[in-house]
């Protein structure tokens, strides 16, 4: 069969690989927090990894904050203003995880998924993992379901579409968003970053919004990475392609949300190995200042879907 899952259940938590026998294209999930860790191809006879991941699964339990590579972030996305917010006229108080003064990326971060199936034919392959979240923060005493559907197709695509589910009497708040750090070689200061944005969320100094969407044209046309530092937010320009791409001179990046995920967070570590491109479905603090906030009504669902293309140049 031109694809394959194979689930290793012999490590702390499940690993499930996809790959793709024909050009030897490999994709590394973990069950705990649904990581990518993982994306491996053939470039120029060489297997390369763009996903700047974790060693181990005892790695990834150790040190996922705060670095938080990879992690799926929900029901809230970045920062939360100290950790709080009012909902139906109640003031609530997450509890969770804190980069002082503010709560950050979400409360599931770290919850171990459950393998539901997966799936080897032709064309794809493909595994589907869920999490039930049943009010653990006193913050969010909210429950809810997500399950992740990664699907691994020809021409090195990786697409994850999100559905989120909940039976709670009244609508929830909720937000979500994904935290990859991507390497296309030794330093990004070698990449090339487009993306169809002009827009930016401006930031207080403590990258909260601050209520004021600026000009910011750098990288319609693609700008290099050399000497640009970024921890920023950026309204994405609906209906224009490409996306977003990273690139060098060996490697093309296509990152492809759909309109499920408005809003673009970008950042760039100080060692500058790699660079997190994170789609987000809405802006940071957006359970205050409601920038791209959905409201899940009960025995609905909310679907999110984001994909991955990798190929060389």
């Amino acid at each position: 069969m031109s694809f394959i899952s194979v689930v290793d259940t012999h490590q702390l938590f499940p690993v499930i690989t996809l790959i793709d026998n024909k050009v030897n294209t490999s994709v590394e999930l973990y069950a705990f927090g649904s990581v990518l860790n993982k994306f491996e191809f053939k470039v120029g006879g060489e297997t390369v990894n763009i996903v700047d991941g974790f060693v181990s699964p005892q790695e990834a339990i150790s040190q996922m904050t705060p670095a938080f590579k990879s992690a799926f972030l929900s029901p809230f996305t970045c920062r939360m203003n100290q950790g709080k917010y009012q909902f139906d006229d109640t003031a609530y108080q997450i509890e969770k995880f804190f980069l002082p003064p503010h709560a950050i990326h979400g409360l599931v971060f770290d919850a171990m998924f459950t393998v539901d199936k997966v799936e080897s034919t032709e064309d794809f392959a493909a595994v589907q993992l869920s999490y039930t979240y049943n009010k653990e923060d006193d913050g969010y005493p909210f429950s809810y379901t997500v399950t992740h559907y990664w699907k691994l197709e020809r021409g090195n695509k990786l697409t994850v579409a999100s559905t989120v589910t909940h039976n709670n009497t009244h609508a929830i708040p909720y937000a979500q968003g994904w935290h990859p750090y991507f390497k296309l070689g030794n330093t990004i200061d070698e990449c090339l970053l487009q993306f169809s944005a002009d827009r930016q969320v401006e930031f207080d100094e403590t990258l909260l919004p601050s209520g004021n969407i600026i000009d910011d044209e750098r990288f319609t046309l693609g700008a290099n990475l050399a000497g640009i530092n970024l921890d920023n937010c950026f309204h994405l320009s609906p209906n224009q392609q490409p996306v977003c791409v990273l690139s060098n001179q060996s490697i093309k990046l296509v990152i492809e949300p759909d309109a499920s995920y408005p809003f673009l967070q970008v950042y760039t570590p100080p060692h500058r190995k790699s660079i997190a491109i994170e789609n987000l479905s809405g802006a940071p603090d957006c359970f205050n200042n409601k920038m791209g906030l959905h409201f899940i009504e009960p025995q609905s669902c909310s679907i999110f879907t984001t994909s991955f293309t990798a190929t060389t140049l």
